[in-house]
């Protein structure tokens, strides 16, 4: 790769490859890209089944929600595999499409380009114009822009050629990381059914006690907006990741369990100093393993949840859910095998998506610097 060190104001990108010289061309994307308007359907035509399905944005992240029409249709309505489309509402950005033939919603967009820019070039083109657009956009986190809009937005781009080698370096960066992200997909099952057969082999022969009598159980007592940027301690709430804040209620070596929301249910661990929303459950002072505790409650406690939630429909965890909860509790040798043995698969997880995350940050990155 060769950097661009002119100091002059040119239209060049940062970083491109050895052997090309010259500016870029610089045109709006209606100069070289059509975009087609998806069909906007009304309730009663998306139909249960039908001969083709209807892609909406949530189809690209799903598969198993679908409606169909029996529509013919012209190609410009259509997509087949390999087709560029861009969500513009809502999931926001290109995607390739890959797979049979589908009737696009209103919210997606079909984009043919011209002989100037090839459609992969396109691709990545868009991909980091995205980040642009939601840089732009202040306010909420809701993206939408207009066809028209759209359209007028300037593209610059090089030689067919050397807009074929970037899109094949990206290309292959993307196939790193779709591989990358199949390697956690099966680490994380292989886990889960680890879990699920140690926890299993613990019902055997051994005592049931409740969670309540082994452990303590409080919850935190802030709002969820509590969290300060550039904080110094963990602050626990009911997604996934902790925040920063200030101020810490707990020194103490705890389980953290989502008590609504999306995440019902989550479980994190952590020993020290943090905070906590006052519908996240903590959890310490153990009597038993705690490690081993944590992945009896990822086993069993979905199983609690999924019960309460269809004989009451509550959408929360209320204390009784955790504390009345009944935990098979093999020997101390036999916990701390099972947590040792879960820990070291945790570990190999944790490098796994750090890895994922290099990937992901370099491709962002050849975004940034690849293009103008």
């Amino acid at each position: 790769m060769a950097e661009n060190k002119d100091k002059k104001v040119l239209n060049v990108p940062a970083l491109r490859f050895p052997k090309f010289s010259g500016e870029w061309k610089r045109e709006i994307l209606n100069d070289v890209c059509t975009f087609h308007n998806g069909r906007a359907y009304k309730q009663n035509e998306l139909l249960s089944d039908g001969k083709y399905r209807v892609l909406r944005v949530g189809n690209f992240f799903t598969n198993d929600s679908w409606y169909y029409s029996d529509l013919e249709l012209d190609d410009e309505k259509v997509a087949v595999n390999g087709d560029l489309l861009y969500a513009w509402s809502a999931s926001f950005g290109p995607r390739f499409w890959t797979g049979e033939k589908v009737i696009y919603h209103y919210h997606i967009w079909k984009i043919d380009s011209f002989q100037q820019v090839s459609k992969e070039f396109l691709f990545y083109f868009l991909e980091r114009d995205t980040e642009k657009i939601k840089n732009e956009v202040q306010g909420g986190t809701m993206v939408h822009i207009t066809k028209g809009d759209m359209e007028k937005r300037e593209i610059l781009y090089p030689s067919i050629l050397e807009q074929s080698k970037i899109a094949r370096l990206l290309s292959l960066l993307d196939e790193r990381i779709a591989t990358q992200n199949k390697i956690i997909e099966k680490l994380q099952s292989l886990i889960k059914g680890i879990a699920q057969h140690c926890i299993k082999e613990s019902t055997s022969g051994n005592t049931y006690v409740k969670l309540g009598d082994i452990c303590q159980i409080t919850t935190g007592k802030l709002d969820a907006n509590a969290q300060v940027d550039n904080g110094i301690y963990p602050f626990f709430t009911c997604a996934e990741q902790p925040f920063k804040i200030d101020s810490f209620a707990f020194d103490t070596e705890a389980l953290l369990i989502s008590g609504n929301g999306a995440n019902l249910g989550y479980i994190n661990y952590y020993n020290g100093k943090f905070n906590a929303y006052q519908r996240t459950y903590v959890l310490d002072l153990f009597s038993e393993n705690i490690q081993y505790i944590k992945w009896a409650l990822k086993v069993l406690l979905p199983k609690r949840i999924a019960i309460e939630k269809s004989s009451s429909n509550t959408p929360y965890i209320v204390l009784s859910t955790l504390s009345d909860l009944r935990l098979p509790i093999p020997n101390k040798s036999n916990q701390c095998h099972i947590a040792k043995l879960m820990q070291s698969l945790e570990r190999k997880l944790s490098s796994q998506i750090a890895l994922n995350g290099s990937y992901n940050m370099l491709k962002q990155y050849l975004l940034r610097q690849m293009f103008i």
